[in-house]
């Protein structure tokens, strides 16, 4: 199993993982305000600004202050080690 340091000492599964996207847009911030009313969201942003938003595949919405563009190269480099 991998994790993925989204900040803060918090990791999340890279295998339970959807999608890494940036909070910014209508239809994110309905996703997001409907996944807090089901008690399915996760705050990891430790009071600072959400700069990106982890989709699990267990319907799970977590939210990082970290921005997207930091996860982006790990999954890559994560997916170049496989192939070596």
């Amino acid at each position: 199993m991998k994790l993925i340091n989204i900040g803060f000492g918090n990791l999340i599964s890279e295998e339970r993982l959807v999608a890494v996207i940036s909070p910014d847009s209508a239809p994110v911030k309905r996703m997001i305000q409907e996944t807090r009313e089901r008690g399915m969201l996760i705050d990891a942003t430790y009071g600072r600004k959400t700069a990106s938003v982890f989709v699990m595949d267990s319907d799970h919405v977590v939210l990082s202050a970290l921005p997207p563009e930091r996860f982006g190269g790990r999954a890559e480099n994560a997916e170049e080690r496989e192939r070596i």
